[in-house]
């Protein structure tokens, strides 16, 4: 008779050790009695009742989904393949386990179709420059899907696009032609301020010709550099005037009746 008692109390405590059910800090437990959902449990330790409570455990963690490279023909039509990675994370287990069959191949499957969406709305260009606010839209689109089911967007990144050969010798003769068109813009606009800068000194020069006898002591020095052979000789600008003046009058002269 206690032979039986132990043995029954041995079952008892079997049973009941096997409802307690621990979790960790990254996990929950989704518990159902007989069918019907009973909440989120987790994490630590705690106990369900055997046979009649069915736990589902989930990871609350950050996923990271790696969405493979997707061709699409953005709006000015080329066509292109772009890939990206998205990043979730589960707020209520309850939803995610009771309204879509497979949380995780949904947020795939929206994720690729909505970044293929968003890019053929867009130019070439923008897909290029403007990567933050396509990745953004993308991310407002999938999370808006997702929340229902109790999954959290947190980031959507694009890592590469692949434009065919042909566009990207295209887009490079581009370049080369707008790199051109800014340096022959750089040197005329340098010519242009040269002009002005001559004229001032020009002006500066007839102002003041003492001036003009500075400058030419000034490229004396330049030009008198080190082991420099050159021989220059110095007019005073006076001088030059008179001797001028002297050839016309002479010419003159000569010109005139005897």
């Amino acid at each position: 008779m206690g032979g039986s008692v132990i043995t029954i109390l041995i079952a008892l405590f079997i049973f009941a050790s096997s409802g307690i059910k621990l979790d960790r800090e990254y996990q929950r437990g989704v518990i159902f009695r007989l069918g019907r959902l009973q909440g989120v449990r987790g994490p630590g330790l705690y106990w369900i009742v055997p046979l009649m409570d069915q736990k589902v455990q989930l990871d609350v963690r950050t996923k990271t989904v790696d969405i493979e490279p997707q061709e699409t023909v953005t709006a000015d039509s080329v066509t292109i393949k772009v890939n990206a990675v998205l990043y979730y994370r589960i707020l209520r287990g309850d939803k995610a386990i009771n309204r879509v069959e497979n949380y995780q191949m949904a947020v795939y499957q929206v994720a690729m179709t909505t970044l293929r969406n968003v890019v053929g709305q867009n130019n070439l260009d923008d897909v290029l420059q403007n990567r933050d606010r396509i990745n953004q839209k993308v991310q407002e689109i999938v999370d808006e899907i997702t929340e229902p089911w109790g999954i959290e967007i947190e980031r959507v990144e694009m890592k590469d696009v692949e434009i065919p050969l042909g566009m990207q010798r295209a887009m490079a003769k581009e370049a080369e032609a707008f790199r051109e068109k800014r340096a022959r813009l750089i040197k005329a606009t340098a010519e242009q301020e040269a002009s002005i800068k001559l004229s001032e000194a020009s002006r500066n020069i007839m102002e003041n010709p003492a001036a003009l006898e500075l400058r030419r002591l000034q490229m004396l020095t330049e030009i008198g550099a080190e082991n420099n052979t050159t021989t220059i000789v110095m007019l005073p600008s006076d001088l030059i005037t008179l001797a001028k003046n002297w050839s016309e009058a002479k010419a003159a002269q000569n010109q005139s009746p005897n």
